[in-house]
């Protein structure tokens, strides 16, 4: 504790000799800078090459920010264009190739856009109690989905040819399409708009008056 507090005091002691006994005038001239550079002074040396590292490792980072932004932009338009890719083939059970992939490298299968495009038609005129053009929409879709061997979309088709017909009063046709929404998830073992189905049919039954099968 002693040594502690002599060490401070002494520095200061030291400080307060050296101030007084040297001329102030000679403190100064000390610190001047002579137009040589070896006269510089030290800190002002210093400060002077910090500065410059500063600025080149302040360009450098910059340097790799920017191509850092510019690996990242393009892994993620990769992963979009892979993903649009899957979204297409939900089947893929390939790992895809690292890389950049290029927009004509994805082939869409034109059938598939029909498909949709089918089956947004058929709502719509469902919507518009144009049910004869809504069947024949969903009928194409039908096709496109079974030669696309596309389950999910299949199912949707024969939803829509049943509510088509439903809603035209032919109950029995209706049911035919209704229960093969049944029977896609059987085959698929998955259930995704069977309750819609079980009820369709149930209303069909009622219509025809057969309440037991209803």
């Amino acid at each position: 504790g002693g040594l502690q507090l002599r060490v401070p005091v002494t520095a200061f002691l030291a400080t307060n000799i050296f101030i007084y006994t040297a001329p102030f005038k000679a403190v100064a001239e000390a610190c001047e800078a002579d137009n040589s550079i070896f006269n510089m002074p030290l800190l002002l040396f210093v400060a002077l090459i910090g500065a410059t590292v500063g600025g080149l490792l302040a360009r450098q980072r910059k340097g790799e920010l920017r191509r850092l932004n510019e690996q990242l932009r393009q892994i993620n338009a990769a992963l979009k264009r892979q993903a649009k890719i899957e979204s297409y083939a939900p089947t893929l059970s390939y790992a895809p190739v690292v890389g950049r992939i290029l927009e004509e490298d994805i082939i869409v299968d034109p059938r598939k856009e029909e498909l949709i495009s089918c089956l947004k038609s058929g709502k719509n005129f469902l919507r518009n109690q144009e049910h004869e053009k809504a069947f024949l929409k969903f009928q194409t879709a039908l096709e496109l989905a079974k030669s696309l061997k596309d389950p999910i979309e299949e199912k949707k088709a024969a939803r829509g040819l049943g509510a088509s017909l439903q809603r035209q009063g032919k109950y029995r046709d209706a049911i035919k399409y209704h229960s093969m929404v049944l029977a896609i998830s059987d085959r698929e073992r998955e259930e995704s708009g069977n309750t819609e189905a079980y009820g369709a049919i149930a209303d069909c039954y009622t219509e025809l008056g057969d309440l037991e099968k209803a």
